[in-house]
């Protein structure tokens, strides 16, 4: 028995022994438990897609992207140059040809289109402006042209650049450029052009009633200053009624043709004091004021919306075919216009003709000795008023190439001018001929710089 108690107390000797000692309390503050920080967000890289999904001014192009399938592509590694067309450079295609693309059965004109606003690699403005052209994604060149401080690419204007992202960079244009490979196929023709268009359902109407659609389909090139809806609207209540009667088919088709140039004639080259021949043979007359650009009396508030065979621009009013009074009120030939008014002249003007007028200039009135005009221009002196004018007109349409063959031509006066050429300036008399052919419908006026005064 007492050997198992020695045996107990030892066991718990050696249990007491193995236990761990007791740790004293500590007098120092326990250690604060950190809270985990969340680390900083970082924002994903934007890719040329992402930024053009964001910016709601690609929402067309963005469209175009995701029905040609090349989201993947755009959204890649690249990196890939874009020259991004905004919604309205979209909107300047036809509404027709822009549906059209957007077909599942057209995806791979529209990839080549697209593409065709694609250079493979990273450039920016300030390389872009060093180029001539650049190889696209789509196998076709675009060319590159810097005028003054704008910068094109092919037609289209750069108007923000730089817009970088994670796999390039984007330059957005103005308008939609199309390859040249596709150009024929891409575009219609003028009338179809129009018809398709909403804004010029009587200019359509007009065309088919003086018989024009064949012409204005035919090759060409034309360039048509399309007056829209509202344009013709502007008419006198009546006036377009009566020109679409089948009796009126010449004089509507005479207006019509006024507003045609042969050739392709693009903004571009359109300068202020331009005079061009119109396919009726008469004269409109560009200016530019304020910024903005006038067809005699219409303003053209769109251009170069480019067809198969030819330019459209559109303007705000009808324009109107001008006789040789007319041309002269219009180019502010105001003394002149004064004298025809104080001599009865304006109703023989402005009838058929046809008369060749040698027109004075207000700075050529201004040459005449003081007085000279005030006293011509009293009804005293009709008579004598009436034969300086008539002395500045021939009888027929005598163009710049035939008056230059003459030495000398019979006025509606009876009396005859000289005309000689020196040093490759023309006179009538001792006028200088200062411009010529400004055509108008009863004939032609050639601008002079001095007023020619009939022998006694």
């Amino acid at each position: 028995m007492r050997h198992i108690f020695l045996l107990l107390v030892a066991a718990v000797l050696v249990i007491s022994a193995c236990a761990p000692a007791a740790t004293p309390e500590s007098t120092q503050p326990p250690m604060p438990t950190a809270t985990p920080v969340p680390p900083t967000a970082t924002p994903a890289p934007q890719t040329i897609v992402d930024i053009a999904v964001a910016d709601g001014r690609f929402s067309t192009l963005v469209a175009a992207v995701q029905a040609a399938g090349l989201v993947e592509t755009l959204s890649g590694e690249g990196p890939f140059t874009v020259f991004a067309p905004t919604n309205d450079a979209f909107a300047k295609l036809p509404k027709e040809t822009l549906d059209n693309l957007l077909k599942p059965e057209n995806k791979d004109q529209l990839v080549k289109i697209l593409t065709y606003h694609v250079v493979p690699g990273k450039v920016l403005a300030s390389d872009v402006v060093k180029l001539s052209e650049a190889q696209t994604v789509a196998g076709e060149p675009i060319t590159i042209k810097v005028e003054g401080d704008k910068v094109f690419i092919n037609d289209a204007q750069v108007i923000i650049t730089d817009i970088e992202a994670s796999n390039g960079v984007i330059h957005v244009i103005d308008t939609v450029i199309l390859p040249p490979s596709m150009t024929a196929e891409a575009k219609t023709d003028i009338v179809d052009i129009a018809a398709a268009d909403g804004r010029f359902t009587t200019l359509v109407a007009a065309v088919q009633a003086a018989g024009l659609v064949d012409t204005l389909k035919g090759e060409g090139p034309f360039t048509v200053f399309a007056p829209t809806d509202d344009a013709f609207a502007k008419l006198p209540e009546g006036t377009l009624e009566t020109l679409l009667k089948p009796e009126n088919k010449q004089q509507l088709t005479d207006i019509l043709l006024y507003h045609v140039l042969p050739g392709k004639v693009m903004a571009s080259e359109v300068k202020d004091g331009l005079i061009a021949d119109t396919a009726l043979g008469t004269s409109v007359f560009f200016k530019v004021d304020m910024g903005k650009v006038y067809i005699n009396e219409a303003q053209i508030i769109i251009t170069d919306i480019e067809a198969s065979n030819g330019v459209i621009h559109v303007i705000d009013t009808v324009i109107l075919p001008k006789d040789i009074v007319d041309a002269a009120v219009f180019n502010q030939f105001n003394t002149l216009v004064a004298a025809v008014q104080a001599a009865g002249l304006v109703d023989t003007l402005k009838g058929e003709g046809p008369f060749t007028v040698f027109a004075p200039t207000d700075e050529a009135f201004a040459k005449l000795p003081a007085g000279t005009l005030d006293n011509l221009l009293k009804p005293a002196n009709k008579k004598q008023l009436t034969d300086i004018l008539l002395y500045h007109v021939v009888s027929g349409r005598v163009l710049a190439e035939d008056v230059v063959k003459l030495q000398q031509a019979d006025t509606a006066l009876g009396k005859p001018v000289t005309i000689k050429v020196q040093d490759g300036k023309v006179y009538v008399n001792d006028a200088q001929v200062i411009l010529t052919d400004i055509k108008t419908t009863n004939g032609v006026i050639h601008v002079i710089d001095t007023v020619l005064l009939p022998p006694r």
